[in-house]
């Protein structure tokens, strides 16, 4: 571009010297012409001229001149030209200068950058409301460069907002604007007063492929595929009268979880059934305990294949469940190429073939069940509605025909259970973990449990709302060890001004469940474990409405499933709670609570030492 620019300029220049040799020459002609005639007087000479002869004499001489100049110049614009008078251009002497001239332009444009890159951000218009503070961004990349550098990302996030002392803050990816959150008071700005603007999904790879092109409710951006899917969820899926229609399959994995950890119990060296005792992998107890359920609930079935004698999962089972976790994991990894698209086909980060692995590994277990449940229907081999897929299967529109297709089933499957195993695994292993290392708090949800359900059978779902202790003491874990950093980005649709801030249409807005159920200025002692501050309120939720943590979502793209989660979350610990004496493993002071450096599970799975509290008859043996 810059030699081509050179290039017209130079050319520009010979014609102009050539323009002006000719001129000089049509004169001369003409005053020659004067000069000859028979006057003896030079001064006043004079002759009659043939104007169009001689201007189209000088034309044709001039347009030769320019002619050869041009075909000599362009084959190789650097030619050294050289005519008869001091006033002739000599294009060498410009090619000798043309490094210096690049360098000089490198130069200027690197200032530049580096002048946009320190600019005050006073130059802003005062008309136009500022962006939320943040670093300032490279031009094209923004930030983009720290997604590589500053590994893991939430955590650099999370840290710059202290760094700027700022509950809200604008980090420039690509040409995104990313809007983290840590106030409560904004968060429901964003949420309640425009939610109708921040009602949109980001297009990102991760949820691209989880949700099989956009195909389901979460995931989904704002349009009639979401109202679709989210009228389906909310209607037929999650309704109250499903909720109880499900409530056995629930049931029989809760009494199924029990049986397993005592089975463990009951294989250690000792001879007394009811003293026996052992160490138990928590996590993986309370995440089998989630997968049974979904499972059960989708298919009405504990195993894809035989599973195991004593209640725990098999290998499918565990590779399953292991699939649906890492799924959530890279759903909400920052992934370069969600904000440079060219990025993609290279991969950089490696997200994209975990997440195709994750999601052909649930896609080998889920598919061939839907698709043979599908045949059936068809068929008329089943005709009675037993489970979620049937559900799924045979909700139809006005004619008759079926609503959902094959790829809306499985896409909207995967989710749910996605969804499903989460919050409730995560926190049930914080929440003992916590609580074995302060065993007053133990102690006294389980006196409560004693006091409501007795001792003489297990704690039911219909126990839940007397349980207030052991409910502020789960709704405590996920305000401290929250799923996940942030929720789904949820993205504007039009420009809005929200705490005074300008937000730009197009912006993904990131509520920190990190943030705020540790911020400081909304908890005393923040990090600290303490049931107790739940216990004011009269009615203890797991939901927040106030936004002050985040446990399920709220708004317009709010979480449908809370009552579910509620029932499972609180079933979930209230069974370990009622039916084990929990202490730390021998050889241990107690539990290490360090959390994991990239994602915000325990560091190391929880291992805690488990006894039996009731005969053998309570646990279904």
């Amino acid at each position: 571009m810059f030699t081509n620019v050179v290039q017209l300029y130079i050319t520009h220049l010979i014609l102009k010297e050539k323009r002006t040799e000719e001129a000089d020459n049509l004169v001369r002609f003409i005053y020659n012409q004067c000069k000859s005639s028979t006057s003896t007087d030079n001064f006043m000479d004079s002759s009659v001229v043939n104007v169009r002869n001689a201007i189209s004499k000088r034309r044709m001489m001039m347009g030769s001149s320019c002619n050869s100049t041009m075909s000599s110049s362009f084959p190789n614009p650097f030619l050294f030209l050289h005519s008869d008078n001091s006033q002739t251009l000599e294009l060498a002497s410009l090619h000798l200068h043309l490094p210096f001239i690049l360098l000089l332009l490198f130069l200027f444009v690197f200032a530049f950058l580096i002048l946009y890159k320190l600019k005050p951000k006073t130059l802003i218009t005062k008309q136009m409301p500022l962006l939320p503070p943040g670093p300032t961004p490279w031009p094209l990349v923004g930030n983009l460069p720290e997604l590589f550098t500053k590994k893991p990302v939430f955590r650099w996030i999370l840290g710059l907002l202290e760094e700027l002392n700022t509950e809200i803050a604008c980090i420039k990816l690509g040409n995104v604007h990313v809007i983290p959150v840590i106030s409560p008071e904004i968060a429901r700005e964003f949420l309640k007063k425009h939610d109708a603007v921040f009602a949109s999904r980001p297009i990102t790879m991760a949820s691209h492929h989880l949700s099989r092109g956009f195909l389901t409710t979460a995931l989904s951006p704002w349009g009639e595929q979401w109202k679709k899917m989210r009228r389906i969820i909310i209607s037929e899926v999650l309704k109250p009268a499903r909720h109880m229609w499900l409530l056995q399959k629930r049931t029989e994995e809760a009494d199924n979880l029990v049986r397993f950890i005592y089975n463990q119990c009951k294989s250690s060296t000792s001879t007394d059934n009811f003293m026996d005792s052992s160490v138990v992998n928590v996590r993986n107890a309370v995440r089998q305990y989630t997968g049974n359920i979904v499972r059960k609930m989708m298919f009405s079935r504990r195993y894809f294949g035989e599973g195991r004698k004593d209640g725990g999962p098999g290998l499918e089972e565990e590779e399953h469940v292991n699939s649906l976790f890492t799924s959530l994991a890279y759903l909400y990894a920052f992934s370069p190429s969600d904000y440079l698209p060219c990025l993609r086909v290279f991969d950089l980060d490696g997200h994209e073939k975990m997440v195709k692995e994750a999601l052909s590994i649930i896609s080998k277990h889920h598919d061939p069940i839907v698709d043979d449940r599908i045949i059936q229907w068809r068929n008329g081999e089943k005709k009675e509605v037993e489970d979620i897929l049937d559900v799924f299967i045979t909700i139809s529109d006005t004619k008759g025909k079926p609503l959902l297709s094959v790829e809306e089933i499985k896409a909207q499957l995967i989710e749910l259970m996605i969804e499903i195993v989460d919050n409730p695994a995560h926190a049930a292993e914080w929440a003992m973990a916590e609580m074995i290392n302060q065993p007053e708090i133990m102690q006294k949800a389980v006196e409560e449990i004693d006091r409501v359900v007795g001792k003489d059978r297990l704690v039911q779902e219909s126990d839940i709302a007397q349980l207030k202790y052991v409910k502020a003491c789960a709704r405590e874990a996920l305000r401290l060890h929250p799923i996940a950093p942030f929720n789904v980005p949820h993205v504007s649709m039009a420009d809005a001004v929200v705490a005074g801030y300008f937000i730009p249409k197009g912006s993904h807005v990131l509520l920190s469940r990190v943030g705020l159920g540790r911020n400081p200025r909304v908890w005393e002692e923040p990090l600290k474990f303490k049931p107790e501050r739940h216990m004011n309120d009269e009615v203890v939720d797991l939901a927040e409405s106030e936004l002050r943590f985040i446990s399920f979502s709220t708004g317009r793209r709010g979480c449908p499933g809370t009552a579910l989660g509620t029932a499972l979350t609180v079933t979930l610990l209230a069974r370990l709670l009622q039916c084990f004496s929990w202490s730390v493993p021998p050889n241990q002071n107690q539990i290490d609570l360090k959390e994991s450096m990239n994602e915000l599970f325990l560091a190391k799975p929880l291992h805690a030492h488990a006894k039996p509290r009731f005969h053998a008859s309570m646990y279904g043996n």
